[in-house]
């Protein structure tokens, strides 16, 4: 795949493994100062949360029964709460301590709390990479996360693929994950389907329902994308099984790099070791790709999506099936 501008930042190596497998890990891509900072945030965070004037809304994954009331669809501009599943009893109490009890913690931090902004919005290096991946032509930040998944009792993160959380017409989503401690084996490393974001279309997505409350609308399933050429996709089928997974193990300010078209999960952390990361996602901004009011994060006058460059990249290199 020829790069025709200087890479600033990623190598060319990098960039081709990016588009092949749908994922990249990125070592030490915060320096441990800036991952110290964050994890340190984080905790103070956790330590701000109060139950009593908060209205308990647990985070799930379940297509059947996801989280849709209104402290979660107008948490795009705020900074909020959100618990694990089990965490609240039938009674409406806390299960266990209240900063063992959170999920994460989003959907502005990049926006509205220095710490995470600086590495965010405010970093260099990032849009070095944003330029060198040239996975969009403009692209906007729309949320961001501090993700707790606790010893023992964090759960599971069944197979799923961020443009269904995240759509755009064409389907644009890129996530930025990074490792604030060790992810393993043991704790919820997260796993990939190397190539899939090349097989698999994006078949259905969250959206924002009339009656209140989110759900799932099912999409049209069009053939495989034509830019797509025969190098890449000889590239995905190279050493990959159907249905394997690949689970990555990180350190702390590693970042995993993840098309919004691959298909990934983590497990249950049966350690006696949290697994905190921060998390955020960009997607390609109008004319290129539409986000449209369907979807359950809007932007809002009073902060509409960041951008991250300032001059947008001429020509992506972006692929996948759509």
């Amino acid at each position: 795949m020829a790069v025709t501008q200087p890479l600033e930042y990623l190598s060319q190596a990098q960039i081709d493994k990016f588009y092949r497998d749908g994922y990249l890990v990125v070592p030490g891509f915060l320096s441990h100062e800036q991952t110290s900072s964050l994890l340190l945030r984080a905790k103070e965070l956790l330590d701000e949360f109060t139950p009593e004037d908060h209205p308990l809304t647990k985070f799930t994954t379940s297509d059947k029964d996801h989280i849709g009331d209104n402290y979660f669809l107008n948490s795009g501009d705020k900074i909020r709460y959100f618990l694990d599943e089990d965490a609240v009893d039938s009674s409406g109490k806390l299960t266990r301590d209240k900063a063992k009890a959170v999920n994460k913690i989003g959907h502005a931090l990049h926006e509205l709390d220095p710490v995470f902004r600086n590495v965010t919005l405010e970093n260099d290096r990032l849009k070095a990479l944003a330029r060198d991946l040239r996975f969009h032509h403009d692209p906007v930040a729309l949320q961001s996360m501090v993700i707790f998944k606790q010893s023992r009792t964090g759960g599971a993160v069944p197979e799923h693929n961020d443009s269904t959380f995240l759509y755009t017409s064409p389907p644009s989503a890129l996530g930025f994950w990074i490792a604030l401690e060790q992810c393993t084996h043991t704790n919820g490393a997260l796993s990939f389907f190397p190539g899939s974001h090349l097989t698999t279309p994006i078949t259905k997505r969250l959206v924002r329902l009339p009656e209140g409350g989110t759900g799932f609308e099912q999409l049209a399933t069009p053939p495989p994308s034509s830019d797509i050429s025969e190098k890449i996709r000889e590239n995905a089928s190279e050493g990959v099984s159907e249905g394997s997974y690949v689970l990555e193990t990180c350190e702390p300010g590693d970042l995993v790099l993840i098309h919004g078209s691959v298909l990934h999960k983590s497990e249950r952390n049966t350690s006696a070791h949290t697994r905190f990361a921060y998390t955020f996602h960009m997607i390609e901004s109008s004319p290129y790709a539409e986000y449209d009011g369907k979807n359950w994060l809007q932007p809002t006058d009073a902060m509409p999506f960041s951008r991250i460059l300032d001059v947008p990249n001429e020509i992506t290199l972006s692929t996948a099936v759509h």
